[in-house]
């Protein structure tokens, strides 16, 4: 059987190479859609990859970096590995968990949380080798999401604390997750980008007749760079801008960990707080899914229904954009594109980028 298995052609998200002593890491995948040297970058900082509420009885499939992958629940919590049984490469999200152990539905080869594989049951008396042993990967849940990493450098997870998400003065509130054709750079710098309150969210809680923008700064930090944004841009949705207190002003405060994420900060009158936290993450070079964990600590008895219209709202407005813009990636050249001076944490956003060594 291992010879046989030896000549097995790799599907398309295969990687080039693998040991069979590495279970935990992967390799640039064939037909990849990252320039190179990018996805080798990128496959060392975690990502979600689902909601934790999602991953019920069934298997569910995912896609990281142009990687296929599986994740499934066991008593032991929830396993994130390849979406490939290494006997004859069928997808093991088609199969289905029993006795916490993951069912190929092509051959009926089981395997246990460790990748181990457990019964052939064509030869029920072996002891499968290592040859036949599923690559599972590092997983963590964290802000209601599961997360991954296909190239873990280290034992811990490196994600961005959230303190307000343990925090009990917090409501927390994670939106459904929302799927765009578009870079995650573009997203990212679509979030943080100031400027297009006016033009792009002018039904959901800007206006037109306020487009200005004030100057502001932005420094760099130990995690990226942050924006301090003030201005008098209602933060209310429409229908509830009469909730103002007159003469207020807003402050939003962004904290931009590249690649792909950035928390947005928003003070609220009464000594409100409203913090969300945006992640896109690459399903490859120009797919995007985004979660957007949240919190606050005001209105924590409102509707969440509202919340999830209005966020949707915001994410259809900024979707139907990035998913338009040209060139596709996100130019990390400053001479690609033209800039104006509100532009300033795209700018800082993309140089951030290119020192990490990406190349768009």
């Amino acid at each position: 059987m291992n010879s046989a298995a030896s000549l097995l052609d790799p599907p398309d998200d295969a990687p080039a190479k693998a040991s069979p002593a590495c279970h935990n890491r992967l390799s640039r995948p064939r037909n990849c859609s990252y320039a190179d040297g990018d996805w080798e970058i990128l496959a060392k900082f975690w990502f979600p990859v689902a909601r934790a509420e999602d991953i019920g009885d069934k298997p569910l499939a995912a896609r990281l970096l142009d990687v296929k992958l599986v994740i499934y629940r066991t008593t032991d919590g929830i396993n994130v590995a390849r979406d490939l049984c290494p006997h004859r490469g069928a997808p093991l999200s088609m199969g289905w968990v029993e006795e916490d152990e993951i069912v190929c539905p092509y051959h009926g080869l089981r395997f246990a949380s460790d990748g181990r594989c457990v019964r052939i049951p064509a030869q029920p008396n072996v002891v499968p080798s290592d040859r036949f042993r599923a690559t599972i990967l590092p997983s963590v849940e964290r802000y209601g999401l599961v997360w991954t990493c296909l190239d873990a450098q280290s034992p811990e997870p490196v994600i961005p604390e959230f303190p307000e998400w343990s925090d009990p003065a917090f409501q927390t509130i994670l939106c459904p997750p929302v799927g765009m054709n578009a870079a995650p750079g573009r997203q990212v710098e679509g979030f943080i980008d100031v400027a297009h309150f006016a033009w792009i969210h002018h039904e959901a809680f800007a206006d037109r007749e306020n487009s200005v923008v004030p100057l502001y700064q932005t420094k760099s930090t130990d995690f990226g760079f942050r924006s301090i944004y003030v201005s008098d841009v209602s933060n209310f949705p429409k229908a509830l801008h009469h909730l103002e207190p007159e003469g207020f002003i807003w402050h939003r405060t962004f904290d931009v960990h590249p690649p792909f994420i950035a928390f947005l900060k928003v003070d609220f009158p009464d000594d409100g707080v409203l913090r969300i936290m945006n992640i896109a993450t690459p399903v490859s070079a120009r797919e995007t899914i985004l979660y957007v964990p949240l919190v606050r600590n005001f209105d924590k008895t409102g509707s969440l229904d509202d919340v999830y219209a209005f966020n949707a709202q915001i994410f259809a407005e900024d979707q139907a954009i990035v998913e338009a813009q040209c060139p596709e990636d996100l130019p990390l050249d400053m001479e690609d594109e033209a800039h104006f001076a509100a532009d300033r944490s795209s700018v800082a956003y993309r140089k951030a980028l290119r020192e990490m060594g990406l190349t768009g």
